[in-house]
């Protein structure tokens, strides 16, 4: 036994495994190299989540985005008015909308100007805070992974259990 002791010990003694560390040298170790892969995207993500949020938002920001809720809804609305006004007094609608007609096309073009730049810069505010929202969910995708792997290691390893494999044919049987 001792000079079969001493090759192990040589081999795999002080706490080492020769072979494996002589193996890394040719091939990565797939679990760290797997860490340090998910390292890089952590960081990644954490730099990207601090330059999008930047900042929480004060009273005064959610007042504005209150406020800029409001115009779709009231246009929307509005349309909706307009359509049951023209029921209901039919001679009223007309009158107004017979003042629109006198409106000069120049303002009509300037109005739709203003609009398309409010609602333009609304779907970009609204776009980059979807992509912190992605950015946000990305960061959390290795911790779920990690989680349903768990959860598949404890359902394999209930198949592998004779006794509970065989307790489960008498109860199917």
């Amino acid at each position: 036994m001792g000079l079969i002791g001493r090759v192990l010990t040589l081999v795999f003694g002080g706490g080492r495994n020769v072979v494996r560390e002589t193996a890394e040298v040719f091939r990565e170790n797939a679990e760290s190299g797997a860490q340090r892969t998910q390292d890089v995207q952590i960081a990644a993500m954490e730099g990207f989540q601090a330059e999008f949020l930047g900042g929480r938002r004060g009273w005064f920001d959610r007042t504005m985005n209150g406020v800029n809720r409001l115009p779709r809804p009231a246009m929307a609305l509005g349309c909706l008015g307009l359509f049951a006004a023209a029921m209901v007094d039919p001679v009223w609608f007309s009158e107004r909308m017979a003042g629109m007609s006198l409106v000069p096309e120049p303002l009509w073009w300037l109005l739709g100007v203003v609009v398309s730049f409010y609602f333009g810069a609304r779907h970009q505010t609204k776009g980059q805070e979807f992509q912190r929202q992605i950015t946000q969910t990305m960061a959390r995708v290795p911790q779920v992974v990690e989680a349903i792997e768990e959860v598949r290691g404890l359902d394999h390893a209930n198949d592998s259990n004779p006794a509970l494999v065989d307790w489960q044919h008498s109860k199917a049987g």
